[in-house]
């Protein structure tokens, strides 16, 4: 299963099965990730984070998640390879 890391779609277009999320500490970059991620212990930490800091008001339109672009993409391609 394949995803575009970052999405090069226009932004109002999210397949199937996907979610789009907004990563950054300060600027925020979008990403689409399968929605199946979201079992995976890593993300749902960081998204302990982001109820904590946002609740459930997302002022971007999307779910934002206040980690480094790094710490994401690390995360998203040790899901990738599994």
């Amino acid at each position: 299963m394949g995803f575009r890391l970052p999405s090069l779609q226009k932004k109002t277009s999210v397949p199937k099965g996907y979610l789009a999320v907004y990563v950054g500490e300060n600027q925020k970059k979008r990403f689409v990730i399968p929605i199946s991620y979201l079992n995976n212990p890593s993300i749902q930490d960081l998204l302990s984070q982001v109820e904590q800091e946002f609740g459930f008001d997302h002022p971007m339109g999307g779910l934002t998640i206040p980690c480094r672009e790094d710490v994401f993409l690390d995360i998203t391609s040790r899901l990738q390879r599994s």
